[in-house]
C-alpha cells in the first residue's frame, strides 16, 4: 500500500491509502504499485482509479502533475471528481454545447478550448458510469 494526496488550487482534496493507481499521462496510460522507482508525469484529461479498501474507485481528473517518490503520490491537478459526485445531466449538457462548437466551424470561436471541454465533459460521462 502507498498513500496518494490529491491537491487542487482549493486545497487538500483527498489523501487514501491504495494498492495500485492508475491515470492517464500525456504519453499513455500508466499504474502505479508499491515501491515503484520515483516518477514523474504530466497527467491528461481523463480517468484516474484507485483501489480503496479492497474496491476500486476512479475519479475524473482534468490533467495536472503526478509525483510519485518513497510510497508517497502526490497529484496536483486544476480539478478532481470521484465517480459519484458528477453531475451527469451538467456533463452532457457540456458535451453538447462543445460538440455545437465544434461543428459551428466560426472562425470566432477557440476550437483547441472547445476541443478540451469536450473531452472533459466524456471523461466526466465516461467516469461516472453512463
Amino acid at each position: 500500500m502507498f498513500s496518494v494526496k490529491i491537491i487542487t488550487p482549493q486545497g487538500l482534496y483527498k489523501e487514501v491509502e491504495t494498492s495500485i493507481l492508475n491515470v492517464i499521462t500525456t504519453d499513455g496510460a500508466r499504474g502505479v504499485l508499491t515501491n515503484h522507482v520515483p516518477l514523474v508525469c504530466m497527467l491528461d484529461i481523463g480517468k484516474m482509479s484507485t483501489i480503496e479498501n479492497d474496491v476500486r474507485q476512479e475519479y475524473a481528473v482534468n490533467g495536472g502533475l503526478l509525483y510519485f517518490r518513497n510510497n508517497q503520490a502526490t497529484i496536483l491537478t486544476d480539478t478532481c471528481e470521484h465517480s459519484s459526485e458528477i453531475d451527469v445531466e451538467r456533463a452532457i449538457s457540456a458535451k453538447q454545447r462543445a460538440e455545437e462548437r465544434i461543428a459551428n466551424k466560426n472562425p470566432n470561436i477557440d476550437l483547441q478550448r472547445a476541443e478540451l471541454a469536450l473531452k472533459r465533459a466524456m471523461t466526466r460521462i465516461n467516469v461516472s458510469g453512463n
